[in-house]
């Protein structure tokens, strides 16, 4: 009897170890880390439980997962309560997530620890905290990452930099079949609705930001009309791939963000194809991307130590190297360090580091200049009309296919026709023979 218990414990400590059920490691060892793919410095992550036994004197074991789509990120938290210590939200779902009540406020106090929260942008701060909702500041609950505008990455040898300019080139027939737009329902609401109204927009009777968070039936109808028109002349609706198509010259126009942008530039540059990047005049999106605590955290302690520690100069440095973006770390050292003495353009930045920062020789498509920031605006969170937001975007997709796929799909239609009929005939044919041979032996 006691082999068999004993058997009977192997099966099931092995049965647990596997399912990975069985596990006497304490959760407050653990931090689980929710981000977007390719988005952090990999060698820095790896290198933060070190410096949180430093300064803590405890350990902590990193279970670091990924994803693509904002949504999904919030589903898991919001319906599956998976606890998720620290995640990477862009702001209209922080926005979102502070109304239903998802967030913890971030700890300040870290012991020996510097408060390196103190080196985000107050710019940053600023546009977080329009979140801010029933007496409860976004900046308390969110901490800015990266952040960039949305704009046009284009091929210099074939479209003239004052064509990528406007959001026009995105509706421009000469382009048919060299455009690539994002396949972001959101930006891609903001850039038609921007397109649509850029006569009242240069007469100032209405502004970027009112436009982008316009989400009336007529603003909706609006935007479906435009996208369904630049819908025929577009290659494709990309979510990721279209810098790569781009650098290979296959692609002439990209709706994209500036981080993507900077990637494809230099990228680019390898193979012979020149590439440069545009915000045009009618304004567009500025985004913001921030670490949260969701409320199914387990970890407060760890997560908001790791958020102190990506606000440390060196560590933002290092993960704006690794993912192309706009950190919102504004120090000495990050301007020390983006500064390019061999640039001929300079761009002012006080808004963003301060009042030294007014002209500074620096990548303009990483770090925009104040006038570029004044004509754009941070998309908010639909709320209850997003639905109506995502019909209306299934619409877009849905229909309106293109010549070259229709032809396809009416070439494949009559080829199964065709054949159908032919196995039909033959099918006739064989039956028939076969009664005449019937016949024929009968007669015998």
């Amino acid at each position: 009897m006691r082999k068999i218990n004993r058997w009977l414990m192997v099966c099931v400590c092995a049965l647990f170890s596997l399912t990975g059920c069985y596990n006497t490691e304490p959760r407050e060892s653990v931090l689980k880390i929710y981000n977007w793919a390719d988005y952090i410095d990999e060698d820095m992550l790896a290198e933060f439980p070190r410096w949180y036994k430093e300064q803590t004197g405890e350990d902590i074991r990193i279970v670091y997962q990924t994803f693509d789509i904002n949504e999904i990120m919030l589903t898991k938290i919001e319906r599956g309560h998976e606890d998720f210590d620290v995640v990477c939200p862009s702001e209209y779902i922080i926005e979102r997530m502070l109304r239903k009540g998802l967030l913890l406020p971030i700890d300040t106090v870290f012991g020996k620890t510097p408060n390196y929260l103190h080196n985000e942008s107050p710019y940053i701060r600023e546009q977080l905290d329009k979140l801010s909702w029933s007496g409860h500041r976004a900046s308390d609950y969110a901490i800015g990452y990266m952040w960039g505008t949305a704009g046009i990455l284009f091929n210099t040898d074939h479209v003239p930099a004052e064509d990528a300019r406007t959001w026009a080139s995105l509706w421009n027939l000469k382009y048919e079949n060299k455009i690539l737009m994002k396949e972001s329902y959101r930006d891609a609401y903001g850039t038609a609705l921007i397109y649509a109204n850029a006569e009242d927009l240069k007469k100032g009777k209405v502004t970027v930001e009112e436009l982008m968070n316009n989400y009336s039936q007529a603003s909706i109808d609006t935007v479906e009309k435009y996208l369904k028109a630049m819908k025929p002349l577009i290659a494709g609706w990309e979510a990721d791939f279209g810098k790569e198509m781009m650098t290979k010259g296959k692609a002439w126009l990209n709706m994209t963000w500036s981080g993507d942008a900077v990637w494809a530039i230099e990228e680019a540059e390898g193979v012979g194809i020149h590439l440069d990047y545009e915000v045009p005049v009618e304004g567009s999106n500025v985004w913001y991307d921030g670490w949260v605590i969701p409320k199914y955290a387990r970890n407060k302690k760890a997560a908001s130590y790791f958020i102190n520690y990506l606000c440390r100069p060196d560590v933002a440095l290092r993960n704006m190297d690794a993912c192309g973006y706009v950190s919102a770390v504004a120090t000495p050292e990050i301007l020390e360090a983006k500064i390019d003495t061999t640039l001929s353009y300079f761009a002012d930045l006080s808004y963003f580091f301060g009042p030294a920062a007014d002209s500074i020789q620096i990548d303009k498509v990483q770090y925009p200049d104040r006038t570029v920031v004044e004509r754009c605006a941070m998309i908010r969170d639909s709320g209850d009309k997003t639905e109506l937001v995502l019909e209306m975007w299934s619409r877009v997709k849905g229909d309106n296919l293109g010549v070259g796929v229709v032809i396809v799909i009416l070439v494949s239609a009559g080829i199964m026709v065709v054949f159908t009929v032919y196995r039909k005939l033959q099918r006739y044919q064989h039956e028939k023979a076969q009664y005449r041979r019937r016949n024929h032996q009968r007669k015998k």
